[in-house]
Formats: structure tokens, C-alpha cells, sequence
């Protein structure tokens, strides 16, 4: 009797650990693709409606919780890259991880900033982007042999392109989610090679209207 009654309690609290960790992680992946990765972990414990002090016993700080939340996502990355390096068409390829890269990081602030921003090593992010940049560096270069982009096209523009391309859809949010997509299209025409056919322009641009509303939804966030 007595062993049943003190074998109980320590299986609820392994469960409800495991439970608040899936709380704090779901409400860090929302706040790190809504504000990016300046949050507090004051914050992540208000979302996830636990106190600070569980957040710290399942994560030593902030870093580790990064980590955790963007691992996968960083590991997919490098896989897209290199199902591109292997794409047969060395354009279609290149189109491939340029618009994957751009839906991926339009829609999630945190995720962009562990991909473009961040040089300290978290817990092996970096070593993950590291895997990334030569692949992307095969990529460029099979477009280039091939004629299909400006000769002078380096992969480090591609990175700042798909930057560009993140700037904007922050931009726009507010008013168009998916403007970013007219965007990404008039960058690939640009650095195609003279000779090839161009990307059709399939979302409309911003009215007189949306950008000051856009305007001024920045100003407003930049207030609080």
C-alpha cells in the first residue's frame, strides 16, 4: 500500500516535466518566429503559462533553448541545399533552395536570424550553417558554368539576396504576407544569365495605401 502511494507522485511530475518542456519549446518557436531572437525567457515562461524557474530547469539559458527550437529546422536547410547542389537543371536547382530559403525565413524572424546573423557557435548551429555554405557554393557554380546566371554572381550574394528578400516580407507583413514572393521573382530575373527566359511577376506590388500602412505599422513597433 505504502509503496503504491509514494511510487505515484514522481511518475506525475516526469510527466508533467516532459509537458512543460513541449509548452516552453512551442511557446519559444511562436515568439522566436514573431520577434525574432531578442526575447526574454520571461517572456517564453509567460507564454507558455509556467514560471521562470521551470524554464531554467529544463534549459540553462538562452542559447540552449535556440538551439533546441532551431536545431531540425537548420538541419533541413542543409538538406534543401543539397538536394539543389543535386537537381540535374543547374537553374531549376538554384530556384529550388532560393525560393525554399526565402519561404522559410519570410515567415519566421528567429529562424533568419540563426541562418544570416549569428556567428557564436550554439551548440553546433554554426557547424550546421558551415555544412551549408559550400553546398550553396556548388550550386552557384554549376549556374554559372552553365550560363544561366551572371558570371559575376558570388555565393555570398545569394545569402544577402535572400536577406533582402527577409527585409521585405517583414516590411510588408502587416498589409500583404505574401508580397515577398513579386520579390523574389524580380531577384531571379536579375541575376539570370541575359539569354534565359524570365520568372513571371504573379503577386501584384504594394498600393500608394499598403505602403504607409506598412510605414506605419514599422514606426508603431519601433515606439514600444
Amino acid at each position: 500500500m505504502n509503496h503504491t502511494t509514494t511510487g505515484s507522485p514522481p511518475r506525475r511530475l516526469r510527466a508533467d516535466a516532459v509537458r512543460n518542456q513541449r509548452r516552453i519549446v512551442e511557446a519559444a518557436r511562436e515568439l522566436f518566429a514573431d520577434r525574432g531572437l531578442e526575447i526574454s525567457l520571461d517572456d517564453v515562461a509567460e507564454r507558455a503559462g509556467v514560471g521562470i524557474g521551470t524554464v531554467y530547469r529544463r534549459f540553462t539559458g538562452k542559447d540552449e533553448l535556440i538551439a533546441e527550437v532551431f536545431a531540425a529546422n537548420v538541419g533541413e536547410f542543409a538538406i534543401a541545399a543539397e538536394t539543389a547542389a543535386a537537381h540535374p537543371d543547374p537553374w531549376e536547382g538554384l530556384v529550388q533552395f532560393f525560393e525554399y530559403a526565402c519561404t522559410h525565413l519570410a515567415t519566421n524572424r528567429g529562424l533568419s536570424e540563426v541562418m544570416l546573423e549569428l556567428d557564436n557557435d550554439l551548440d553546433g548551429l554554426a557547424e550546421m550553417r558551415n555544412r551549408i555554405k559550400p553546398v550553396i557554393s556548388a550550386v552557384v557554380g554549376r549556374a554559372c558554368a552553365a550560363g544561366v546566371i551572371q558570371p559575376d554572381i558570388e555565393p555570398s550574394d545569394i545569402f544577402a539576396l535572400v536577406h533582402m528578400i527577409d527585409s521585405l516580407a517583414e516590411f510588408a507583413r502587416p498589409v500583404n504576407p505574401d508580397l515577398w514572393r513579386r520579390y523574389q521573382a524580380v531577384v531571379l530575373n536579375g541575376i539570370r544569365g541575359d539569354a534565359a527566359p524570365r520568372l513571371a511577376l504573379t503577386v501584384p506590388p504594394l498600393t500608394d495605401e499598403q505602403v504607409e500602412m506598412a510605414k506605419s505599422h514599422i514606426c508603431t513597433g519601433r515606439k514600444r
